[in-house]
């Protein structure tokens, strides 16, 4: 064996210093350590983010909104004197963004807002006084629907199919949108 073979066999360099092994032997290949930690670290970085990824998803997709279309209810409001006291048939439309419920996975009503309950809650409301306004009449709807059910937001559309007016329309409708908090 001459002197280079025996030089690399040992882990020597030319000049018959040492050098770091490179294999062999059953040692590590310099830098192998540092580049699986640093795919564990990848690892786990890929695990969180596909973690936060389902999170979302999760989120998204038990969020739900109740709405109600078309509840039709004798009532008294308009500006003036005749309307209030005669009274007129009113349409409500509503959405109530309920974010997460437990009824998606549980399938009880109690989890959830019940609708029928709802409907009875905003015919008082919109039949327990006068308002002038379709605005008042919606705004006051909502403030109950956000103070007695855990909503997120609420939408209200109150609708007068026949509004007293001396034109020809087919209705007139006003929306008042609230989110809890405001």
């Amino acid at each position: 064996m001459d002197r280079e073979e025996h030089d690399e066999r040992e882990g020597l360099s030319g000049d018959g210093q040492e050098r770091p092994r490179r294999g062999g032997r059953g040692e590590p290949e310099d830098g192998f350590e540092e580049e699986l930690e640093g795919e564990v670290e990848h690892d786990i970085e890929r695990e969180e983010a596909e973690e936060d990824e389902e999170d979302e998803r999760e989120e998204a997709l038990e969020s739900v909104t109740l709405e109600i279309t078309g509840l039709s209810l004798y009532t008294h409001h308009g500006v003036s004197e005749a309307e209030r006291e005669v009274g007129q048939r009113l349409m409500l439309d509503l959405r109530l963004d309920l974010g997460e419920v437990d009824a998606t996975n549980t399938d009880r009503v109690e989890d959830t807002v019940d609708y029928g309950e709802v409907c009875q809650l905003v015919a008082l409301v919109a039949q327990q006084r006068s308002h002038r306004t379709l605005e008042r009449l919606c705004s006051t709807i909502a403030d109950r629907l956000i103070g007695d059910y855990e909503l997120e937001g609420v939408w209200v559309k109150a609708t007068k199919p026949e509004p007293p007016i001396p034109l020809a329309v087919e209705e007139v409708s006003v929306e008042v949108w609230r989110e809890a908090g405001e």
